[in-house]
């Protein structure tokens, strides 16, 4: 395994480097001088810095392409106000010899402790056929093991590997709190949405590499996707209500709220409003805070623009930051729940392996995001 020695966020002027970056992308211009020149935008985990090749162009460029782990040799400089690196010498890196969390933003929070914060979730609920509906997603291994790493959007929020199960259980948070303070709320049904709502954003989106959007993504979009695989998992359990099926897939179809952000449908019973806006909620806090933290040598109390905001954000209101250590707080109720013996006895039933597998169907995919969104439906 080779280890990476310098991160962006490191990197000083006048500084050599000698380290492994990711190739974002990789361009190759012709200057005045009639000699062709390299624009690389190289990339790591805590950010991007854009790199230049001057000499031996040609040569360099037969040996890596976009997308690419190549080991630099080169000298940092600011131009223009912008750190860059000119780059001397490089060497492409095989994929197998790299650790990825090096490269691309992981969440604070371990796998193991969101899968037991889920597996929490899934032992509370009561309704025997959400429950069966469920665990045929997660207790997939194939399918969880993309679902656990998926981000939740391309630019918007939560764009790191685990976004997509960091937010969804954020959701769900906010989602038993709801139901707890009003008793009209069906809590498995809004369980039921806040875990399923960007299901199709595994396939949506591309993570393997950079971030970005697959065919699949550009053509249906992660809503379309999402009630796809919902329909297909309820064919395989015997008995589901064809009502709640609906109820699901409108929770689907309809949590991005308005016409105007990609929303098919617009939410037309209780559970779905809520879903709308506790979705909405975690996303923002997110987005924002992420834009915040991004500065935290900034002079002053106030950030850069936010283009997809449209507005400064002022600092000195957020005095504590998020740390490691930090963890998001446990839903603040979760009622006792009675035992449902049904439940536990077809369990076993739904998990049986159903022909081929929602896992098995998406693992040969190219699943790879870093880029400015494009769409606003596409990425809420």
């Amino acid at each position: 395994m080779k280890q990476k020695t310098i991160y962006v966020d490191q990197i000083k002027e006048r500084e050599r480097i000698e380290s492994i970056f990711l190739v974002r992308d990789k361009i190759t211009a012709m200057a005045k001088n009639g000699k062709p020149y390299m624009t690389l935008k190289l990339m790591d985990r805590t950010g991007e810095v854009e790199g230049r090749i001057w000499d031996r162009v040609d040569e360099f460029s037969r040996q890596f392409d976009k997308d690419d782990f190549i080991l630099i040799n080169a000298k940092a400089s600011v131009y223009m106000g912008k750190m860059q690196v000119v780059v001397q010498d490089l060497k492409k890196i095989d994929e197998n010899l790299v650790d990825l969390s090096d490269f691309l933003p992981v969440s604070k929070r371990s796998q193991a402790d969101m899968r037991q914060e889920l597996d929490r979730i899934l032992d509370s609920l009561t309704d025997q056929y959400i429950a069966a509906l469920l665990r045929s997603f997660f207790d997939d291994p194939e399918f969880f093991a993309l679902y656990s790493k998926a981000p939740a959007a391309k630019a918007m929020h939560h764009v790191f590997l685990g976004g997509l199960l960091e937010h969804s259980l954020a959701v769900v948070g906010l989602a038993v709190d709801v139901a707890a303070r009003y008793p009209q709320v069906n809590r498995d049904l809004l369980i039921c949405g806040a875990l399923l709502h960007d299901i199709g954003k595994v396939a949506e989106l591309s993570y393997r590499r950079s971030f970005d959007y697959t065919d699949e993504g550009k053509l249906l979009g992660h809503i379309v996707i999402g009630v796809q695989m919902v329909e297909d998992h309820v064919r395989q359990i015997d008995g589901f209500p064809g009502e709640l099926s609906m109820l699901i897939k409108h929770l689907l179809l309809s949590h991005h709220g308005q016409y105007d952000f990609g929303s098919p449908k617009r939410p037309k019973f209780l559970e779905a409003v809520i879903l709308n806006f506790i979705d909405d909620l975690d996303s923002k806090i997110n987005g924002v805070q992420t834009h915040i933290d991004k500065e935290p040598d900034r002079e002053g109390n106030w950030t850069n623009y936010h283009r997809l905001y449209d507005r400064y954000f002022y600092k000195g209101a957020t005095k504590a930051q998020p740390t490691e250590e930090m963890k998001p707080a446990e839903p603040a109720f979760i009622p006792p729940q009675p035992e449902v013996k049904p439940q536990r006895e077809k369990r076993q039933k739904f998990n049986k392996p159903l022909g081929a597998t929602l896992g098995e169907q998406l693992k040969e995919k190219n699943l790879d995001l870093f880029s400015a969104i494009t769409d606003k439906g596409d990425d809420s």
